[in-house]
């Protein structure tokens, strides 16, 4: 008896490790390393976690459901700097809005999503390594058919909506509360601009709160427990998936981990200290920074110092530790 309870508990090992294996081998990789002299490793380790827009994978069925519409290409449809730390530090989810105004190299001064638009991963890349001057160590990104695909691939994930948001162009309307939301609903909820009076920073709020959302579904027993569930879950994310030809599963990993932290309260989730809002620029209403207090940030960063959550309602620098 006691050998057939170790032979279940090895054979159960094996498919959880070989499970992500397995997932990892439908994941698509792009050079996404850019040109020229780039700034030194830093500490700790940063990774670009991009939401596209890309209808790829998504039947003319799926791009009606998930009001998605039929735009060819993709662009970022959010753009988030994942710092994990080597010095015990929280690790932490810095957004960073799509209407940054940012210089991008070759190109003059634009929205940041202008980057992907322009040059896709390699110049988006490029573009918040000269901004941070931080070095970016590894690339992820996932497609609308990937997002909504792991989301209904764990049964919904539990979202408190802060205000009821009816947006025909994400094709929603939700209610104030807390609720399940299947891959239709999260894949609105997360996409919504015009129901939001925060505009883009409400956007990128939401991103957060979502990341955080799924990975905390994904560790419950429910999700793991369970074998079928557990492979759909792996194998719906790695399906959506995009990385950098030199960002590892352990990369990948790491910024997985990190959305789970968040989750858990252990981590930081915060947005790139921001001045104005409405910044009038000749690529339109545009998104500054607070250029003294993001370099501050992003110093700490490249030290890999401890911060700690600024006061509520503030979108200024953390405190280092």
């Amino acid at each position: 008896m006691v050998r057939l309870v170790l032979l279940l508990v090895a054979a159960w090992l094996a498919f959880m490790v070989y499970t992500p294996l397995h997932a990892w081998n439908a994941v698509t990789k792009q050079d996404t390393t850019p040109p020229g002299q780039r700034p030194p490793v830093g500490k700790g380790f940063n990774y670009l976690l991009v939401g596209s827009d890309s209808r790829e994978g998504l039947t003319r069925a799926q791009k009606k459901e998930y009001s998605t519409g039929s735009d060819a290409g993709r662009r970022t449809d959010s753009i988030i700097l994942v710092h994990t730390s080597q010095s015990g530090g929280k690790p932490v989810l810095i957004s960073i809005p799509r209407d940054s105004y940012v210089p991008i190299p070759g190109h003059g001064s634009n929205k940041i999503n202008a980057a992907f638009a322009f040059g896709g991963p390699k110049l988006l890349v490029e573009t918040v390594e000269k901004v941070t001057d931080l070095h970016i160590d590894g690339y992820v990104e996932i497609g609308f058919a990937g997002f909504a695909g792991v989301v209904d691939s764990v049964g919904g994930v539990n979202i408190c909506v802060p205000f009821h948001m009816n947006d025909k162009k994400a094709g929603i309307n939700l209610q104030k509360g807390c609720q399940v939301l299947d891959g239709r609903n999260a894949l609105g909820y997360v996409r919504a601009r015009y129901s939001d009076p925060r505009g883009d920073i409400g956007r990128a709020e939401r991103q957060r709160q979502f990341l955080g959302a799924i990975m905390k579904k994904a560790a419950t027993p429910s999700t793991v427990l369970v074998p079928t569930r557990y492979w759909d879950f792996t194998h719906a994310a790695a399906s959506g998936l995009i990385v950098g030809n030199d960002t590892s599963m352990r990369d990948a990993s790491r910024v997985l981990l990190a959305m789970r932290a968040v989750s858990q309260d252990k981590g930081l989730s915060l947005v790139v200290p921001i001045q104005n809002l409405n910044y009038q620029t000749s690529a339109g209403s545009s998104v500054k920074w607070n250029t003294a207090r993001a370099k501050a940030l992003f110093a700490d960063l490249r030290e890999d110092k401890p911060l700690e959550a600024p006061p509520a309602g503030t979108d200024g620098k953390p405190s280092a530790g």
